[in-house]
């Protein structure tokens, strides 16, 4: 059991663990900044770019597709410029065009190209790939000692594993700045602090999440990863500290419920196959935030009634 655990399970769990926490950390300040919809946004504009990047370098791997990623955002930003400029709309409609429009472009190089030979089509891109994941070489929980078995994990626990430290240490390091600039901006800029730089780097830092979790885990896990943990962790407190904390636990909680729901979920009510696991991730932290507008202590109908009532 532990073997077969090993092998097939514990690297695609961690992934998602990873990929959880690395889009959570940036989504609390997104959601405090009312920029929540940016996740999808950057989840919508980096496929296009990605395709593009495999088409022209022949290969998946983390900085083709980061350039790919940023290139396919600039063209985002020149085109919602010409459609809010030459078409009169507000921003909204024009983004909503300009992002729908390039994943539809994204999705439809899939469709046209041979991408048959990498794990980069339609499902794999909204679903992600993380059932195939597998560690071949491990034998046991033994395996997580031996440097032979440990060159066979699957490079996307690695990526994931640095992205989501790099996430974890950016949010540390800019605490301060961030935590000013999302809560007053006014006394953010009276102290000198570089309101504008200070969100692009927060945008730039979400994007590369975003593009480091797409190939193993699909645009489904990241859009609801950069809301749902965030959104539900704050409806639990009121300070910003304990709030990074709840999103941490709910992603995690999330991952590990999800994953196994996926896999045995359908054998407990008799069916014979598995559901996507990055599909039911995403359910179960949507359950989760679910819950937490029912029974969060802060901003909760429930909870307010109560309170009232006693």
């Amino acid at each position: 059991m532990g073997k077969e655990f090993v092998m097939f399970s514990l690297t695609p769990l961690l992934i998602g663990i990873f990929a959880s926490i690395a889009c959570a950390l940036p989504g609390n300040f997104l959601v405090l900044r009312r920029q929540a919809l940016i996740g999808d946004a950057i989840s919508h504009v980096v496929l296009p770019g990605i395709v593009v990047a495999f088409l022209v370098t022949g290969v998946v791997s983390a900085m083709p597709m980061l350039l790919g990623a940023a290139g396919a955002a600039v063209v985002a930003v020149v085109l919602i410029e010409a459609v809010k400029r030459l078409g009169r709309i507000e921003p909204g409609a024009a983004m909503g065009v300009v992002f729908t429009s390039l994943f539809a472009g994204g999705v439809l190089l899939l469709e046209q190209t041979d991408t048959s030979t990498v794990h980069l089509d339609v499902e794999h891109a909204l679903m992600g790939n993380l059932e195939s994941l597998i560690w071949f070489k491990a034998r046991g929980w033994h395996s997580l000692l031996d440097p032979v078995a440990l060159a066979a994990v699957p490079g996307e626990l690695w990526r994931m594993a640095a992205v989501c430290l790099v996430m974890a240490v950016l949010t540390v390091v800019f605490w301060r700045p961030l935590k000013i600039s999302t809560f007053d901006e006014g006394f953010a800029q009276a102290l000198g602090l570089p309101i504008a730089a200070i969100s692009f780097g927060l945008v730039v830092a979400a994007a590369i999440a975003a593009v480091a979790a797409f190939d193993a885990v699909g645009s489904i896990i990241v859009i609801a990863m950069f809301i749902c943990p965030p959104a539900a962790a704050r409806l639990m407190t009121n300070r910003l500290e304990i709030q990074v904390l709840w999103s941490v636990a709910f992603a995690m909680l999330s991952a590990v419920l999800g994953y196994v729901f996926a896999g045995y979920g359908p054998l407990w009510f008799g069916s014979e196959n598995a559901v996507s696991a990055a599909g039911m991730i995403a359910t179960v932290s949507g359950l989760i935030l679910g819950l937490a507008c029912l029974y969060g202590p802060h901003r909760s109908r429930v909870g307010a009634g109560r309170e009232e009532a006693v």
